[in-house]
């Protein structure tokens, strides 16, 4: 079935390349707002939807997420917006019983607090690739975070570095230092962030790393709920942890065993489908823009399963 979503009679508060989000009623004993979060089983490349569905990417997201979050909310790592995975908690009349609807729902929904969410993408790199590498290329530095000379491809770095970057509403989302990340959330605010980032990372890499997983690099989005917002000049506190968590759709996973530093790596992420794409646009068959091609069978498999084989090892 190519269907990717259902509509659902809630308010719809954004659409976005993988998740849906709703606005759900209020609910007795929650001070704020509740959302309904939906993760589809699109897959997006170059900051492109393809229009060939990955059937079952988003239930495995879900549980991926679902799984970090009681990670690092349960050893106090941070506290996150989930409330509940569970369609029984979903309001009367949203998923009835035995309906089509419910069916897509199990597996793939978050009932998630709501809160204003902060407009810069935490990142964290442990390994030179990507963006990081090209700009480490060009400057020597990530975000203007100084590196060695030397370094290669791939390379692990002397520390995990906090590399902020500003969340583009459409197109790629642009680096930036943390002096600029101060300018526009404040310095108080971002501090916290890069240490909480960071202290989230090292501790999802060491277990990653004990069950054959290099999580790379990584990026975390935070909010802040109203009563926390600031007053009369008051700093951001209390910030949660929101979206996902060190899924293959925000992270890049290598396979430990197969590591080697100077070279593109065998991944458990989207890499297998970029590199196709890849193919694709070196031979003059997509210029990288919308629409997407359709992607073959062989690729939507390859994709699906180095995602669930990710999942499998780090929830054994």
């Amino acid at each position: 079935m190519r269907q990717d979503h259902f509509k659902l009679d809630l308010p719809i508060v954004r659409r976005g390349k993988v998740r849906d989000v709703y606005q759900l009623p209020p609910a007795e004993g929650i001070k704020d707002g509740r959302l309904l979060i939906v993760a589809s089983d699109r897959i997006s490349a170059f900051d492109v939807i393809m229009p060939t569905p990955i059937g079952g990417k988003g239930r495995v997201l879900t549980k991926m997420s679902s799984f970090w979050f009681d990670f690092i909310s349960g050893r106090r790592l941070a506290e996150t917006h989930v409330l509940s995975t569970s369609v029984d908690d979903l309001p009367t009349g949203v998923a009835p019983r035995g309906s089509a609807v419910r069916e897509w729902l199990t597996g793939r929904m978050t009932i998630a607090r709501a809160c204003r969410v902060v407009p810069i993408e935490c990142v964290v790199r442990g390994y030179l690739e990507g963006s990081g590498w090209k700009d480490y290329q060009a400057t020597g530095s990530v975000c203007g975070v100084a590196l060695p000379k030397g370094l290669r491809q791939c390379e692990k770095l002397p520390e995990p570095i906090f590399s902020p970057a500003t969340k583009a509403a459409s197109g790629h989302d642009e680096n930036i230092s943390f002096e600029r990340a101060a300018d526009e959330v404040g310095l108080e605010t971002i501090g916290t962030l890069r240490e909480m980032s960071l202290t989230i990372y090292n501790e999802a890499a060491a277990y990653a790393l004990e069950r054959g997983i290099i999580i790379a690099d990584t990026k975390f989005e935070f909010g802040f709920l109203e009563d926390a917002m600031p007053r009369a000049g008051r700093i951001w506190v209390s910030p949660i942890l929101i979206d996902e968590a060190l899924t293959p759709d925000s992270s890049r996973f290598w396979p430990a065993a197969e590591y080697a530093a100077g070279r593109v790596q065998k991944s458990f992420d989207k890499q297998f489908l970029r590199e196709y794409l890849e193919g694709l646009a070196i031979a003059g068959k997509w210029d990288k823009t919308p629409p997407g091609p359709e992607l073959p069978a062989e690729i939507v498999a390859g994709t699906l399963g180095r995602y669930q084989e990710a999942l499998d090892r780090l929830t054994r």
